[in-house]
């Protein structure tokens, strides 16, 4: 996995896992490997996104293989529990199974992996962030204060981890919710703004009826936007990482 990127809100309904889908969907389309790992455990929702709530990962050896969509390989608990059930873990069970997650899993090679986390700053990034290598996390909020707020505690944890911000995605902008709340944030605490999506009832639709807006409504504003954020992620990926090597590509020489 070359790059492993979290997406994280301060608090659930800001429209996280909708982000990490079509963000996935996204940057597999531009031509990359993509996998997407479904993190908020105790309420998985990518199955339903991606069209495969009824899938079930086979298993080869001592690997699960994990289920493809929109050309985005994916796991989650939703594949392996009944979905009428209850999911209760205490934090060291959620711990394992994030671990579990990435180290039983035959994910092949990737360009990217996209972790969709819970809402919150609680165990699952907590676990992730101390477990793996993240490049970093992507920050969405809404545009409105009360969310905003949320959202810079969401950021400060993970830079208290010392994983770096790639940067806030505004979400769900229009006038019901208003718009620029994302933006501001950015902008004070010296972070990317990464765009902003408008609110828009097909993008809902996409979600609940498994057919991701930037695949299947590419064209609209919803869709383009989530092109222009998954090619911005790109780049910001491409920047943290070569800080964090200290190193001059030779390509960049010349």
């Amino acid at each position: 996995m070359r790059r492993i990127i979290a997406v994280a809100s301060g608090k659930g309904g800001f429209g996280k896992s909708t982000v990490a889908m079509n963000l996935a969907v996204a940057l597999a389309e531009a031509g990359a490997q993509v996998g997407l790992i479904d993190a908020d455990i105790l309420n998985p929702n990518i199955p339903m996104m991606a069209g495969i709530g009824n899938g079930r990962p086979r298993v080869n050896g001592e690997k699960m293989i994990p289920l493809e969509a929109y050309g985005v390989k994916l796991l989650s608990t939703g594949l392996l529990m009944d979905p009428e059930k209850p999911l209760i873990m205490r934090g060291p069970m959620l711990h394992s199974a994030i671990r579990q997650f990435f180290i039983d899993v035959d994910w092949g090679a990737l360009d990217y992996m996209i972790v969709d986390l819970p809402p919150g700053t609680g165990d699952a990034p907590l676990s992730l962030a101390q477990s793996f290598p993240l490049t970093g996390a992507i920050i969405v909020t809404q545009p409105q204060e009360v969310a905003v707020s949320d959202a810079l505690r969401g950021a400060a944890m993970f830079e208290a981890l010392n994983v770096p911000v790639l940067g806030i995605v505004e979400n769900m902008a229009g006038d019901f919710f208003g718009e620029g709340g994302g933006e501001r944030l950015a902008a004070e605490r010296g972070w990317e703004f990464l765009g902003r999506v408008p609110l828009d009832a097909e993008v809902r639709k996409g979600g609940d009826f498994g057919r991701p807006i930037v695949a299947n409504m590419p064209d609209t504003p919803a869709g383009k936007a989530f092109h222009a954020l998954s090619q911005k992620v790109a780049a910001r990926a491409s920047v943290v990482m070569l800080q964090a090597a200290d190193v001059i590509p030779l390509s960049v020489i010349g």
